[in-house]
């Protein structure tokens, strides 16, 4: 038993390095992670085995997949109804395009430039078509995005993209059953009652040192994560619909939404985020990079080709309009998911996923490393003394007009 103790400590340790390493760099903390993770994986695999880490291990992988759900319905429940009815015509228009771009571009690359046959390109479209929701929440919210206009029509502009993303696998490789149909029946059913039965509960029994309503959005999101998964779907969709579903709900209460974020960022997406790191294989990397290469730059050029006249035409200018580009280029949860669904389903082979695996990757690092270092729109930023009043105490802070 003491060595789960033992691990847990490293991985830790990992996240305290990771916090230390994005204030000293001026990079956002999810990035740091993903990075903190591919770097240790390479030095620690190399001191002691590839095995160190132990991302594989059950207990690691429920900690990050926890992470990875929760994340994503965060960042559900901060989509503002209002903003996304307000801003329907540019998140439609933005993650569409985000959506197919990619899609068709990555696909002929991976066909026609890597030789890879039409099952396996297509596989490579689903999983580069992304954009990562869980990239793009953490860090509107470490920046204070998340507060504003700009930021809530990114992350609106994001579920667009993503459910694109989703309908494609499941319409392209998964066949429809009747698992598929009762997973949609009973998501249908739930979403109707949510909006209804958690205002009133919250009002009966919320508010008290047990923390109800966070056991009762835990119950919720495992339950329904757990149907998606038997139905053959992935346990973040549900969290993402159902963060929406509440986003008038638990999106309003701020010290929730806090005790949530504690949760969340303090424990379980360190684990989400230097996994997805130590799983970049640098050796198959170095054998192999031009794969990566062609299939990064085919992600990238198709995405910014397609993006940034769209976002323009929204009346995005400048670095307003190249940053935005740039976050809906980023790829991560749903990349990965698809890139191990073609592994397990035989789609792709090992060597194929790991070079589908690096380039998501590093299209959640190199696009929001550019993004924050060089194009950062500093005077959409919200004031700071507001930024620090939300994150110490969770008061309400309004809506900033920006």
């Amino acid at each position: 038993m003491e060595h789960v103790w033992f691990i847990a400590a490293v991985w830790l340790l990992l996240a305290l390095a990771a916090v230390l390493a994005a204030h000293w760099l001026g990079i956002s903390t999810a990035l740091s992670e993903i990075v903190v993770g591919t770097v240790a994986q390479l030095i620690i695999g190399a001191l002691a085995g590839s095995n160190a880490l132990d991302a594989k291990a059950e207990w690691i992988t429920f900690l990050a997949g926890t992470g990875a759900i929760v994340l994503t319905f965060l960042a559900g429940a901060e989509l503002d109804p209002q903003v996304f009815r307000a801003q329907w015509k540019e998140s439609s228009a933005v993650g569409l395009v985000g959506f197919f771009a990619p899609f068709f571009g990555a696909t002929l690359a991976a066909h026609f430039a890597l030789g890879w046959g039409w099952r396996p390109a297509w596989l490579a479209g689903v999983a580069l078509s992304t954009t990562s929701v869980a990239v793009v929440y953490a860090v509107m919210l470490e920046l204070g995005f998340n507060q504003t206009k700009y930021g809530k029509a990114i992350l609106a502009a994001c579920f667009i993209n993503d459910l694109g993303t989703v309908l494609a696998l499941g319409l392209i490789f998964s066949p429809f059953t009747i698992k598929t149909f009762i997973f949609l029946g009973a998501s249908l059913v739930l979403f109707l009652i949510l909006p209804f039965a958690t205002p009133w509960l919250f009002a009966r029994y919320g508010g008290r040192v047990s923390e109800l309503e966070t056991k009762y959005l835990l119950f919720l999101l495992f339950g329904f994560g757990g149907l998606a998964v038997w139905s053959g779907s992935e346990a973040v969709l549900p969290a993402y619909v159902i963060g929406i579903v509440l986003a008038g709900t638990v999106g309003k209460d701020h010290f929730l939404i806090r005790r949530l974020r504690t949760l969340t960022f303090g424990l379980l997406t360190p684990f989400y985020f230097i996994r997805a790191g130590s799983f970049v294989s640098v050796p198959a990397l170095v054998a192999a990079p031009l794969s990566f290469v062609a299939l990064f730059f085919a992600k990238m050029i198709s995405k910014l080709v397609g993006l940034l006249p769209t976002v323009r035409a929204f009346g995005y200018g400048g670095h307003d309009g190249i940053y935005y580009s740039l976050m809906m280029s980023t790829g991560l949860t749903f990349g990965t998911i698809s890139a191990l669904f073609g592994l397990n389903h035989g789609i792709i082979d090992h060597t194929q996923y790991s070079h589908l695996v690096a380039t998501v990757i590093g299209s959640a690092v190199i696009p929001t490393a550019i993004a924050n270092g060089r194009f950062l729109p500093r005077h959409l930023l919200p004031d700071r003394e507001r930024e620090l009043k939300e994150s110490a105490y969770g008061e309400p802070v309004g809506d900033l007009d920006t």
